[in-house]
């Protein structure tokens, strides 16, 4: 009995963290990846909602089993009803109907948040004494619900994880309720495994799919589907969002070259080689190996960061249908991010090639995170040219982000030491399949190589290709031209995107939003990829959650000060505040930094996490013999090193196999999460049975901190951001040593 209050707290948050991770697999593949952030961060405001309704009602403290078991209800429960509701984003600004769906929605997800934040309060609050023990269970439990949440939605999908998320919390109200009540829960779980056949079925937006679909699979990395088009022509379909097509053929080359494929993009460019190293970035459903198969390359590297997408092509649902081309001995199938593979050659390739190879998705890496695409950055440009041989092209695709890209290319080269960057470009629109292609040579490229780069197709048949750098003088005045001859920055001003270069400390390329194209009439009409186009979707969102919470929820963690007599000095109220803040901040900004050492891949997620998590948990076991000097000065420390020092480290290191850049990242972080898991124990041992206002502040801060943080990485890098969260730290620091009293 002495350790049911600990398992109690851990079995909580493990179902806590994986409905959390769930709903933003779940947003990400069904709705706009954007709005999963939205959503999600109001919903887990619900935790600190629920601890502050304790506070006012401290009566409900002798409910816990009753919390734990509606915490469970709601899991079940709410996913169902989200998509009963069928709310349409695109009409929320003309459609009042839509935003009252919308709040319900909220209201649905925030629930079993709020049902939860009643439950760790109460044991927080009746266990305050012990609340480095039971601090350390509740971070265990997160850490273990990281790893819990991505095995299950590899094994089980998407769908059936979220709702059996519900399963520790389930059993965590078996062990508090009493004698015949324990019946109720076990109600609910055998309910639970009665629907679950059901449950992918109701937790799937309905669409006007475009061909038949004839396989799905949902984990941790994406829902994938299969649409069969004809006999010729299938496509993996990527969250709903993204798109790579899968050529059928029946193995045999000697096929005229017409009857194998219609449009070839490097059949030029590999021709020039005589025993041609070919490396897809993104390979998807492996039309561009197939174009190098076809036309003599020596050997092909088909990097692919989803493997499940390598499986379907290797020895899955696709592989007989695309001639089991996977399986060709030129072929070497990679399943990692291929920025990370690309680092760990040098002189190597002969072509590089990237058609479309970013998904619009986020990854499951919480609530809290928008993920972004670390091939295409300024350094990713360095790293792509030191792999290349001598005589080596890159040809880099994109319907969106080509007019930065150019200016990554541009500074790239010069940090390379290319006096002349523009000789060594070529840019070409691609009207037909709505696409824009940058080429660049190792060697300055010479104008016949340029009017011939594409077998098929004739520069100067202006309907299926155009030149746009070198431009002709009817193409002069485009903007990808004006960006090479003049610099970005002149033409930054006049253009309705962000063209400015995204770099690894800022990689989010996708936000090319600015702020003086924000039109309420637009937003009404949001297809997704807003962003892309010069909407400021993404930073619109991000500061809605900001004005909620400093409109709605902050007044609300006031209210004890009016309506109480008991109170915690503002001090007090501002050092929770500031470790919400900071714990948050620090831990995005881990997440976006070692994403690009590791891979934006499951495996990155469960290293980061877990590893904060954990140790995290550790250190607060610890916090009642660990000199808060120490603990505060330690973190700061270590961030300061991260940015300054460990930098340079992980680049330095980034050519390493997957298992020793895993090892590596999570000695890196282990130190600071012991650390950063002291603060919070060591201020409720001041503040004792008012836990549960400290918690709900923390809660809010928490929320608050992404957002705050995220924008900050926007407009200037993560470095700034690390450096925000330090003095954030500090800020908590002064709190902490200026109030001996705090109640």
């Amino acid at each position: 009995m002495l350790h049911k209050k600990y398992l109690v707290t851990f079995l909580l948050s493990v179902s806590l963290i994986a409905i959390e991770l769930g709903w933003t697999r779940i947003f990400s593949a069904e709705f706009f990846y954007t709005f999963a952030f939205l959503i999600l961060s109001l919903a887990v405001l619900g935790l600190g909602m629920g601890a502050l309704t304790l506070r006012f009602f401290p009566k409900l403290q002798n409910f816990l089993g009753n919390f734990l078991l509606l915490t469970a209800i709601l899991i079940v429960t709410g996913p169902i009803l989200v998509f009963e509701i069928d709310l349409k984003f695109a009409l929320l600004l003309t459609d009042w109907f839509m935003v009252f769906k919308l709040l319900v929605i909220i209201g649905l997800l925030s629930s079993s948040f709020f049902c939860g934040g009643i439950a760790l309060a109460i044991l927080f609050k009746k266990n305050h004494t012990e609340i480095a023990r039971l601090y350390t269970s509740d971070l265990l439990g997160a850490g273990s619900g990281v790893v819990i949440a991505m095995l299950a939605m590899n094994m089980m999908g998407t769908p059936v994880t979220v709702v059996w998320s519900a399963l520790p919390v389930i059993l965590a109200s078996v062990l508090v309720y009493r004698r015949w009540l324990k019946i109720l829960p076990l109600i609910l779980l055998i309910a639970l495994i009665i629907w679950t056949p059901d449950i992918p079925d109701l937790l799937e937006v309905d669409r006007n799919e475009p061909a038949e679909v004839i396989y799905k699979h949902w984990d941790a990395m994406a829902k994938i589907k299969i649409y069969n088009y004809d006999d010729q022509y299938r496509r993996i379909n990527i969250d709903n969002a993204a798109n790579t097509g899968v050529n059928a053929f029946d193995g045999d080359w000697n096929l005229p070259d017409s009857l194998k494929f219609g449009f070839q993009i490097v059949e030029q460019l590999i021709r020039k080689f005589q025993s041609c190293e070919f490396l897809s970035l993104g390979a998807g459903g492996g039309q561009d190996v197939f174009q190098a198969l076809q036309f003599g390359a020596a050997r092909i590297h088909a990097v692919e960061v989803n493997r499940h997408i390598n499986h379907l092509m290797t020895d899955g649902e696709l592989a007989e249908f695309s001639g089991f081309i996977y399986r060709d001995p030129r072929v070497t199938v990679v399943s990692e991010d291929a920025r990370a593979y690309v680092r760990r050659f040098r002189d190597r390739f002969d072509i590089i090639y990237s058609f479309s190879s970013n998904s619009y998705a986020a990854l499951a890496s919480g609530a809290f995170s928008l993920a972004e695409n670390y091939i295409y950055t300024t350094e990713a440009f360095v790293d792509y040219w030191r792999s290349l041989s001598p005589d080596g092209f890159l040809l880099m695709e994109h319907h969106f982000y080509v007019p930065r890209l150019v200016s990554e290319a541009l500074d790239a080269l010069k940090s390379n030491g290319i006096s002349n960057p523009e000789a060594h470009l070529a840019v070409f629109e691609l009207p037909n399949m709505r696409r824009k292609m940058l080429l660049i040579g190792k060697q300055p490229l010479a104008g016949e190589l340029i009017q011939n780069a594409f077998a098929g197709i004739s520069p100067s048949d202006y309907e299926y290709a155009r030149i746009l750098y070198p431009a002709p003088d009817s193409l002069r005045e485009n903007l990808i031209n004006r960006i090479v001859h003049d610099g970005w920055q002149t033409w930054q001003d006049s253009v309705s995107i962000d063209i400015s270069p995204a770099t690894d400390d800022r990689p989010y390329i996708a936000q090319m939003g600015l702020w003086r194209n924000f039109d309420r009439e637009k937003f009404a009409r949001l297809r997704g990829f807003e962003d892309s186009l010069g909407f400021p979707l993404s930073k619109a969102i991000v500061l809605i959650i900001i004005g909620l919470v400093m409109l709605i929820i902050l007044p609300l963690n006031l209210l004890p000060y009016f309506f109480q007599s008991g109170r915690m000095r503002a001090g007090a109220w501002l050092y929770f505040f500031a470790i919400g803040l900071a714990f948050m901040m620090a831990e995005i900004t881990f997440i976006q930094k070692y994403t690009l050492f590791i891979g934006p891949s499951i495996y990155s997620i469960i290293t980061i996490l877990v590893t904060l998590l954990i140790f995290s948990g550790i250190g607060s076991w610890y916090a009642p013999k660990i000199n808060i000097m120490i603990a505060f000065g330690g973190i700061m420390i270590w961030i300061f090193l991260d940015i300054f020092i460990f930098k340079d480290l992980i680049y330095a290191l980034g050519y390493m196999e997957m298992p020793a850049r895993i090892i590596i990242t999570a000695v890196l972080i282990a130190p600071v999460g012991f650390l950063m898991g002291i603060p919070f124990p060591a201020g409720v041992l001041r503040i004792g049975s008012m836990v549960d206002w400290g918690f709900a502040v923390n809660g809010m801060a928490s929320v608050l901190g992404s957002c705050l943080i995220v924008m900050i990485t926007f407009s200037l890098g993560v470095g700034v951001a690390q450096l925000c969260v330090i003095l954030t730290y500090l800020l908590a620091f002064i709190l902490y040593l200026r109030n001996e009293s705090w109640t």
